[in-house]
């Protein structure tokens, strides 16, 4: 599989240097210092020059390289160099410049077990311990690191946070943004749509407070992970009826300040915050989406030479919200000469350079339609030429609805308590934005 294997630093010193098979001379150390260390346009991982190839992988300040002239597995080269140096790692700790100095006749030794004429052996850190004794030398990092977990796991402390924090005002923010993806096809079926969340936190609160967050009335986590699950799932949406608050996420993720056995319990997000801005749970839905907008196009082409619009849109969201930065992009052919348009609401031009007309609107309210149609000349020539049809790309739209979650999460309270029982203030904001919200017609 593989010839040679080196490692070099960052200075392209070569530290560690094994020939294999006898097709590689030790001087094509030079090539990959040349044409990979010293370039640093050449961002690729594998590296061609004449019959010599160059696979390698960064770790630290360390290049792992594995050098062939055959057609060698690519994916099984570069498994082979990730787990050699997860092996380096469980024998040393951490696998820098000084440790390999440090430790490489065991490096060596390694060498001869886990590679046999360029082919991978065993790399099993168990069975290679039970013959391979020589001891390592640990770095002072890895030794430093490891007092470090030592100590917290002893002493209880946060790692995330230091106590002797202290504010004037204390306050609480909490953001909550929802990105929105739909995919609709001509004949107004959803094709695909999802919503992908995050909430963000901001945390100026003084000493070792205790959060405590709550978020909708259920949230049904267990749709996949038990059998019943779906079914439960259901028959949970129907005893609550539409609209009671509940919401079912697909994956949930947690910053790791947050007690996940609180959370399984009683699907609470118990905490202690770090300080500042951080991102307290990410998430993703499919279920019961509430679309923000509703957008409904006709094209027609009466001739060759014209063509007419007629977009419609509306709010779906309620009339005491409102949307912001609206943008919806309707392609045009390409042998578009020229636009005329009239708009209800905003503002609508034609952008050559993009084939499309660009319907702005700064602030579109809850429940509201506008409409936007216009007429395109299209030219004999330009069509003649290109000889081919229009492949109609989707509509597209970007926006951003303050207030409002598309999939129904709500934040329900958030509770701080500190010993010192101080007041503080805390603040929600919600925001929806368009991912990517596309309609075909």
């Amino acid at each position: 599989m593989i010839s040679a294997f080196f490692i070099f630093n960052a200075k392209g010193e070569v530290l560690i240097s094994r020939l294999f098979r006898h097709d590689i001379k030790r001087s094509v150390a030079d090539l990959f210092r040349v044409h990979v260390i010293a370039d640093s346009s050449n961002k690729s991982p594998i590296t061609t020059l004449g019959a010599t190839s160059f696979l390698h992988v960064r770790h630290e300040n360390l290049y792992v390289v594995a050098v062939t002239r055959g057609n060698a597995n690519a994916a099984l080269v570069f498994e082979y160099l990730y787990r050699f140096v997860t092996l380096c790692r469980q024998y040393f700790g951490l696998l820098d410049d000084s440790t390999v100095k440090a430790n490489f006749v065991l490096i060596y030794e390694l060498l001869d077990e886990v590679v046999d004429f360029g082919l991978p052996q065993s790399t099993d850190h168990q069975t290679l311990s039970l013959y391979i004794t020589t001891e390592s030398i640990r770095s002072e990092r890895a030794v430093l690191e490891d007092a470090k977990q030592i100590t917290l796991q002893a002493t209880g402390a946060i790692s995330w946070r230091r106590p002797d924090i202290r504010y004037r005002k204390n306050e609480a923010f909490v953001d909550v943004i929802e990105g929105v993806n739909l995919l609709m096809s001509t004949k107004g079926t959803i094709l695909r749509s999802d919503v992908s969340g995050q909430i963000l936190m901001r945390a100026y609160l003084s000493g070792m407070p205790e959060c405590k967050l709550g978020i909708n009335d259920r949230l049904l986590l267990d749709r996949d992970a038990h059998p019943g699950g779906a079914e439960r799932a259901v028959a949970e949406r129907q005893r609550r009826g539409q609209g009671s608050g509940g919401v079912e996420l697909d994956d949930v993720q947690f910053h790791q300040c947050v007690r996940l056995g609180r959370f399984d319990s009683d699907r609470t997000i118990s905490f202690v915050p770090p300080d500042g801005e951080f991102e307290l749970m990410r998430y993703r839905t499919t279920d019961s989406i509430s679309l923000p907008f509703r957008v409904t196009p006709h094209f027609s082409q009466s001739s060759t030479t014209s063509a007419e619009y007629r977009v419609h849109v509306r709010s779906m969201f309620s009339p005491k919200v409102f949307a912001q930065n609206v943008v919806v992009k309707v392609p045009t052919p390409t042998n578009t000469a020229n636009v005329k348009v009239v708009v209800g609401g905003g503002k609508a031009k034609y952008v050559g350079a993009e084939n499309c007309v660009v319907w702005k609107i700064a602030r579109f309210p809850g429940a509201t339609d506008l409409v936007l149609t216009f007429s395109c000349e299209l030219s004999h020539t330009t069509a003649g030429k290109s000889g081919k049809a229009w492949s109609r790309p989707p509509i597209s739209m970007d926006f951003q609805v303050l207030m409002y979650t598309a999939s129904g999460l709500l934040v329900r309270f958030l509770k701080v308590f500190e010993k010192g029982s101080y007041e503080s203030v805390k603040w929600v904001r919600y925001m929806t934005k368009a991912a990517s919200y596309q309609i075909r017609f």
